[in-house]
């Protein structure tokens, strides 16, 4: 699969590139944070909120919304979903690390062909934002020994929500708060939705 970099022109349908905020405040805390065998995502870390970075990141980036800044870590080689929000992410590489991407505007009758999909790196220390209608999930090792990824989100995005009946299709993927997620049927576990469709990628 052709890797491209989150500073070529292919990335601009999906988010952008954020220069002139420092947040190597932020990139040095996340040296206590783990990197497991597998991945660990948490959605606010207290030694992340209380950079000073942070308030620049929810004053520049989410015009003054409140925001939750935590992280997902670990080794990860596979695709194995993909899912969206209403706002945009933003993500703080703190090594090199792959993304694997999508448009959620290539859904189609509530599943989405995996040979659409993109890989970018994004080189550590680069900050990103996300665009709302990009499909993602959790990054891949762009080198051994795992990968660390800073991920800010408007607070409460990612936690758990009360399941309701489904009114939509889209109602099906909702899988917590602000957090629609279409699985592969090889990664798929009790309770989420599989709307992928093709090759669980590999990178």
């Amino acid at each position: 699969m052709k890797i491209q970099n989150v500073s070529d022109a292919a990335f601009k349908k999906y988010g952008k590139v954020i220069t002139g905020l420092d947040c190597s405040d932020i990139i040095a805390a996340m040296a206590e944070t783990p990197c497991p065998e597998n991945v660990v995502y948490v959605p606010g870390a207290e030694s992340l909120e209380s950079c000073a970075s942070a308030k620049g990141i929810a004053y520049t980036l989410y015009g003054g919304m409140p925001v939750q800044i935590g992280y997902c870590n670990g080794n990860n080689h596979k695709l194995n979903g993909l899912e969206y929000h209403r706002d945009s992410e933003v993500n703080i590489a703190v090594t090199d690390l792959i993304l694997l991407i999508g448009s959620e505007q290539d859904i189609e009758n509530g599943k989405y062909d995996t040979s659409k999909v993109e890989a970018f790196l994004v080189p550590a220390g680069t900050v990103i934002e996300v665009y709302a209608t990009t499909l993602h999930y959790a990054p891949c090792n762009a080198n051994d020994g795992g990968f660390k990824c800073v991920v800010a989100l408007p607070k409460g995005t990612n936690t758990d929500i009360e399941k309701r009946a489904p009114k939509t299709e889209e109602d099906k993927m909702l899988f917590a708060r602000n957090k629609w997620l279409l699985m592969h049927p090889e990664a798929a576990e009790e309770g989420q939705y599989v709307g992928l469709v093709g090759e669980n990628i590999c990178v």
